[in-house]
């Protein structure tokens, strides 16, 4: 009996220590995900299926694109009220002028029929040169600060309401000092200051024959109609004008698909049907909806459009130390 005893509490003892040892196994159940790195040094999150679902993944392939030769640049919107007061004042002194040759072609015919004085129709001359040299001096300071195409245009009384209405908004647009361009520009899009997304098609008007005092830069003037971002006088906005050239190729990246951690920005692409990759990508390029980026990303590579985020947070969260 006294060499049983101790065989009996052997076996018990062992038996105890294998049943904590499955506990302590199925205590530890495994991640839904795992976080790796590719031989580039890329980070991969890998998931399974029921959590992709969970964090409402979707995907959608980067499509192609072209841009047209770009030059970036800095600017603001134009007060109105600038404008109009030169407007008025351009306006005036021509129609002054134009009403000093209709009295003088009026006396003309007068003094030709002995109906009017040879001195009024000499008075009225007199007028019409003074008038008309006016008219040339108001006309050669607005091209002065607005250029021959704004001062050539037909409709500037319309022109000026509907920039004073909110209805459109004038853009002026500096290139960094000293950088020039071959050829007037095509055309542009702008961005609002701290809304780089939103990219806003504006129409060129002509280069300001000024250079700009404080950056020492080319200018030149754009319109944004209709200004369905309510851009108002003031504001500072990021350009970028087109200009003839072959276009770039490249790739369009969604808003939604883009992140931003340790000051950069980033996409996840799916890399196999559980693993996606994080890769760097530069927005320096908005355009509608997105971005545009050349080389970073194949055509038709598949990006993570919505739950984006929640990948990021998962590498993240996976990095941390473990509490202590």
């Amino acid at each position: 009996m006294k060499q049983i005893l101790p065989l009996l509490l052997t076996v018990i003892f062992a038996a105890g220590c294998g049943r904590n040892d499955q506990s302590e196994t199925t205590a530890k159940p495994q991640s839904p995900w795992q976080v790796s790195r590719n031989t580039n040094g890329e980070s991969v999150v890998t998931l399974d299926a029921a959590t992709q679902r969970g964090m409402g993944l979707k995907l959608a392939p980067a499509t192609a694109s072209q841009l047209p030769q770009e030059r970036k640049a800095y600017g603001s919107v134009l007060d109105p009220t600038q404008l109009s007061a030169a407007v008025a004042d351009f306006i005036a002194a021509r129609a002054a002028a134009e009403a000093s040759q209709k009295e003088l072609a009026r006396l003309k015919k007068l003094s030709d029929q002995a109906i009017a004085s040879t001195r009024d129709f000499e008075s009225e001359q007199a007028t019409a040169a003074r008038d008309s040299a006016q008219a040339d001096s108001a006309r050669a300071r607005f091209v002065a600060a607005w250029g021959k195409a704004m001062a050539d245009r037909d409709d500037l009384p319309e022109f000026v309401q509907s920039l004073a209405a909110g209805d459109s908004a004038l853009v002026r647009l500096d290139l960094p000092a000293g950088e020039m361009l071959q050829a007037e520009p095509t055309g542009a899009h702008v961005t609002a200051l701290g809304d780089g997304t939103n990219s806003i098609e504006a129409s060129y008007l002509n280069s300001v024959p000024t250079v700009n005092p404080q950056t020492q830069g080319r200018s030149f003037l754009f319109l944004v109609k209709p200004n369905s971002a309510r851009l108002v006088a003031g504001e500072s906005v990021t350009g970028w004008l087109e200009i003839s050239g072959t276009p770039v190729s490249g790739l369009v990246v969604p808003a939604d698909a883009v992140v931003h951690t340790d000051g950069r920005d980033w996409i996840y692409a799916q890399t196999a049907d559980d693993s996606f990759t994080r890769k760097e990508i530069v927005t320096d390029h908005p355009v509608a909806g997105g971005w545009f980026v050349g080389g970073m990303i194949a055509p038709g590579e598949k990006l993570v459009v919505a739950g984006a985020q929640q990948l990021l947070s998962t590498e993240l969260v996976s990095q941390s130390p473990p509490p202590s």
